[in-house]
């Protein structure tokens, strides 16, 4: 996807480490019932996908679900997945601590989808 309006560039405004406008992001995606790829996400900060602003984004998705954890709300983070199997990247899976489970394949997708599931539930009725 070749689009010039995407800035390639250093995160100069602070977008990708933006917690309060992300959080919003993916609270009306979990209103919506959806999933965002992480090129998705980061298209809608203004960025094309690289690795290191993927890097960036998922420090951010590690911040707003601790601050989430904290008000007693489910995880968002859960909701930024990989366009080619749907699940959340390694930095997602390293922090599970009730999985000790494959990363990929059935139980992967079960796991997440419960996670995905209490987000989508209790955004819905915000």
């Amino acid at each position: 996807m070749d689009n010039p309006f995407l800035d390639d560039g250093p995160d100069k405004a602070g977008r990708i480490a933006d917690v309060e406008g992300i959080t919003a992001i993916l609270q009306q995606a979990a209103r919506e019932g959806r999933a965002m790829s992480y090129s998705e996400m980061l298209m809608t900060l203004g960025f094309r996908f690289t690795r290191p602003k993927m890097r960036a984004l998922c420090k951010t998705l590690d911040a707003i679900d601790t601050e989430a954890e904290q008000r007693g709300e489910p995880a968002l983070a859960c909701l930024v997945v990989r366009e080619g199997d749907g699940l959340p990247g390694q930095g997602w899976w390293v922090s599970r601590h009730d999985y000790a489970g494959a990363w990929e394949g059935s139980e992967a997708r079960t796991y997440l989808a419960q996670h995905q599931q209490k987000a989508f539930d209790y955004w819905s009725n915000k």
